[in-house]
């Protein structure tokens, strides 16, 4: 009947238009394309209600990436608000479709999750349309993102205009109060998201502390106790050693006491390796990415036979390309810090489950039991990926950010503030760190609200008080003495020495990936790699006071003053007498760089929930130790220098203060490593309350910084993107290009367009082919553009496409109206045309000429959030190019 209906309307619009002819060869398509373009007519004589639709089933296949993390049976549902007046029902449901297996259910939804059930109870899930476009009436249901896909930030931006236009379209009473309730939703996100990223930094950090210790022992007063809450003024007899309490059975008590610290130490690294490793996801690998874990030694990923962006592959539009035999990836979504994955979120890459509830849970659990287990890893790095999850989770409670990824991704980055905030206790630094480093659109409406989120963490994380201590962070340091002018010298050199050794951190640990994960068995067993490297640490790092110690305590007694008074001072033998106590230091120090510097190489990447941030801290500030205590004993060793006599002659060890070289020299090597500078100086401001030394923090990460960037461009995140071939365009360092649109642009195939030179009417199952083939390209998120003779008249996204296919009542006879065909006709029931397509077609996709130049497309991919350009020549068709495949093609022209 639909098919009729579409006959009735072309034959009435037949007598005053002329049949314009195909130009097949400007296109490169063939004759066989009339076939698509018949219309013969439809047996269906009936239409099925779309509300009884069902799904197609699905074959019982092993999980991957389809697979829902968030647990639970499966069940689509629609994700974007419609930006116009729809009558299609808004619950059905959809049949996503994926390159290896075309009609397989994706597992995507949130349906029974509690953050589902919560939406129930707090919010209306009722659906609405929105005001008319352009003055036309027609659907536009969006469904939700596919797994990885990039987000529609152009159209997310016009679906909220039209919310927030129907919302204040009420001038009563209610409508004010929903538009003010509708305001201030942001700012209770950024409440609620900055408060339990707090209660989930002090669980952290009481835990680990308590965890960490039964390696040693444990507490006689209460077992739950860490031994510093049990021995607050120091050694006492209430903490009882494992030595002790067995009696020295079976090696002795020094041996047994090692022999407990280093089978603890393997199984608490064990148990989180287990826990991270229930969070495997496989990727097909039709979707070529390499890896979506902080793997220095992945490969980069081949194109398989298929591969319809060449120009050396031929595939006849009949035939689908040969399925590929490169085996599949594979990644942990709870491995790694998560920052380098946020950051490729936050550009609008879609990854469903990396910020899901599982990954939430068992991220910090493992982490908990990773930094117990004492390997010189971190959890300031994992706190950005656990407050983004939590953001991610807190946007289902308001369906204004539950269903627009564009406005979820503005909670996102103050969650990612957030965790950066309770991590080091610095308020203004995570804000700063979600500007230079995770964010992607910065809007000052979305910075106040993360300083606002950032302040609410940090003040619930003061009321908590985690470490007894009434500070944020446990290495929170006061310097009462100034620097002096000569030490300007000292502080440029250890900004040097520290930017290099975060680019050779860099180098050193993708050297280390590269030929010890290549080996068959790590490769095959990342637990085994887990079990070897704690074995390691245990070993080597035991005898050492200083590499035994937890790395955010081993920092602060590197970077705080010698102080007599300070209780949370370790008794490390850091703090001299006299000059001739200097040397020992020395030694001990270099000792300490050389393990603590080698453990951290090893560690970084291994499949645990680890961060980077502060054990490369750690090690420059071993370093910056190191080289203030050679200042020191250099100026007592020479006092009768004019340039530092009254510093020499100072009570104690002179004015030198090496923990300010080791805070400083920390900063420095962070920068190396990571890249940030002005997150960075600031963040070592808030840690030390003094303005007297941001002037010294300034010089020596900007020293540090130029270092770094002539040894190794990259950071180790950016070195991540790259290597993984994340579909991520920086948009903070524009690459050069000197070539123009047509490097990039594959040449047109008639597979990859629709054609209704001939027809409006297309038979759904040419566009099912299509469909899989363009899929099997891995362009999962392209479209298919419209021509008629040879001009561009539309483009039709290829989700909405396969949505649209797979609500058909017959897919195999119908035919697809593919542009608008005036009618006369007043026949028409009302009822949704399940056979209508034009309601999903964009009649005005952004075009550029062929001739453009490379800057300007990737400024409109950076700066309009586009995830398709189509490519015009002289005016016609001529290609498309898409964001995923942007990133890649963009750096084949820079090699």
């Amino acid at each position: 009947m639909s098919t009729r209906r579409h006959h009735q309307r072309i034959r009435e619009n037949r007598d005053s238009q002329t049949n314009a002819t195909n130009d097949n060869d400007n296109l490169g398509l063939y004759p066989e394309e009339s076939s698509y373009l018949s219309v013969p007519d439809s047996p269906i004589s009936f239409r099925r209600n779309p509300a009884t639709m069902s799904r197609r089933p699905s074959n019982s296949e092993p999980p991957d990436e389809r697979t829902s993390l968030l647990g639970g049976t499966a069940r689509s549902r629609i994700r974007i608000q419609s930006t116009h007046d729809s009558p299609r029902a808004p619950h059905l449901s959809r049949n996503q479709s994926y390159a290896e297996s075309i009609r397989s259910n994706r597992h995507h939804s949130r349906a029974n999750s509690w953050g589902q059930r919560l939406i129930r109870a707090l919010s209306d899930r009722q659906e609405s349309s929105m005001a008319e476009s352009k003055g036309s009436l027609f659907p536009d249901e969006r469904v939700w993102y596919d797994q990885f896909t990039s987000t529609d930030w152009v159209h997310d931006s016009i679906a909220d205009a039209y919310r927030v236009k129907m919302l204040r379209s009420r001038k009563d009473f209610w409508g004010r109060v929903y538009v003010l309730f509708d305001g201030a939703q942001g700012w209770i996100l950024s409440a609620l998201v900055g408060f339990i990223v707090a209660v989930l930094a002090y669980v952290v950090n009481v835990t680990e502390s308590t965890v960490f210790d039964f390696k040693d022992g444990y507490c006689d007063l209460h077992w739950y106790w860490s031994e510093k809450k049990c021995c607050p003024l120091g050694p006492c007899t209430d903490w009882r050693e494992w030595g002790e309490v067995l009696h020295g059975y079976p090696f002795g008590e020094k041996w047994t006491e090692f022999a407990i610290y280093i089978g603890g130490a393997v199984t608490f690294a064990t148990l989180a390796c287990l826990l991270t490793l229930t969070t495997k996801t496989v990727v097909p690998s039709a979707y070529r990415l390499t890896t979506l874990d902080e793997n220095l030694a992945a490969q980069p990923a081949a194109r398989p036979q298929g591969d319809f962006d060449t120009d050396e592959t031929s595939v006849s539009p009949r035939q689908a390309p040969k399925e590929s035999t490169l085996p599949p990836m594979i990644y942990y979504s709870a491995a790694g810090s998560g920052v380098a994955e946020v950051r490729v979120i936050l550009s609008g890459f879609v990854l469903h489950g990396f910020l899901g509830l599982k990954t939430l849970v068992i991220k910090t659990a493992g982490l908990i039991l990773s930094v117990a287990s004492g390997l010189s890893l971190g959890k300031e790095g994992p706190y950005v990926h656990i407050a983004t999850c939590v953001g991610n989770i807190a946007c289902r409670l308001f369906s204004k950010y539950d269903r627009n990824d564009a406005k979820r991704r503005e909670v996102l980055s103050a969650a990612a503030a957030a965790g950066v905030a309770v991590a080091f206790g610095a308020p203004l630094g995570g804000v700063l760190f979600g500007l230079e480093e995770v964010a992607y659109f910065f809007p000052a409406k979305t910075l106040f609200r993360t300083f606002f989120c950032c302040i609410t963490a940090a003040l619930t994380l003061k009321f908590l008080n985690p470490y007894g201590t009434h500070k944020i962070v446990l290495f929170q340091v006061r310097y009462l003495v100034d620097w002096e002018y000569f030490e300007i010298g000292s502080f440029i050199l250890v900004g040097v020495l520290g930017g290099a050794a975060g680019a050779f951190f860099i180098k050193a640990s993708r050297y280390w990936a590269k030929n010890f994960r290549k080996i068959p068995m790590i490769k095959a067993h990342p637990l085994l790699e887990v079990v070897l490297v704690a074995i390691m640490t245990g070993l080597i790092g035991y005898w050492n006071q200083l590499t035994k110690l937890p790395v955010a305590k081993l920092l602060y007694n590197l970077a705080a003053p010698c102080d007599k008074q300070d209780n949370n001072l370790d008794p490390l033998g850091l703090c001299p007498e006299n000059i001739d106590e200097i040397p020992p230091i020395i030694l001990n120090l270099f000792a300490a760089f050389l393990i603590k510097g080698l453990l951290t190489i090893i560690t970084f990447g291994i499949k645990l929930p680890a961060g980077i941030y502060v054990p490369s801290m750690v090690v420059g500030g071993l370093m910056g130790r190191l080289i203030g205590h050679l200042v020191q004993w250099i100026v007592l060793a020479f006092p009768t220098w004019a340039i530092w006599d009254q510093c020499a002659r100072m009570p104690g060890t002179s004015c030198i203060q090496p923990g300010v070289y080791g805070l400083i020299a920390a900063g420095s090597t962070m920068c190396g490593v990571t890249r940030l500078s002005v997150t960075l100086v600031v963040i070592l401001f808030e840690l030390t309350g003094s303005l007297d030394y941001v002037l010294p923090f300034s010089l020596a990460i900007l020293v540090a910084k130029w270092t770094a960037d002539a040894i190794e461009p990259l950071s180790i995140y950016d070195l991540l993107t790259e290597m993984n071939e994340y579909p991520f365009l920086n948009n903070k360092h524009k690459p050069i290009f000197t070539s123009e649109l047509a490097a990039i642009v594959p040449r047109v195939r008639r597979e990859r367009i629709i054609d209704i030179s001939n027809s409006p009417v297309v038979a759904a199952s040419s566009l099912r082919v299509k469909l899989e083939l363009l899929h099997k390209a891995g362009e999962l998120d392209g479209g298919l553009p419209i021509i008629r003779d040879d001009i561009l008249v539309g483009l039709i996204p290829a989700p909405d496409l396969e949505y649209a296919l797979d609500n058909l009542p017959d897919e195999g006879s119908s035919m697809c109206l593919m542009a608008e065909v005036p009618s006369i006709d007043d026949s028409d029931d009302g009822s949704p045309d399940p056979t209508d397509f034009t309601p999903y077609i964009d009649p005005a996709p952004v075009a550029l000429d062929i001739r453009s130049p490379m800057d300007l497309v990737y400024e409109l991919f950076v700066k309009l959030g586009l995830r398709y350009i189509c490519i015009l020549r002289d005016g016609r068709y001529a290609g498309m190019v898409s964001y995923l495949s942007s990133p890649k093609r963009a750096r084949d022209l820079l090699t």
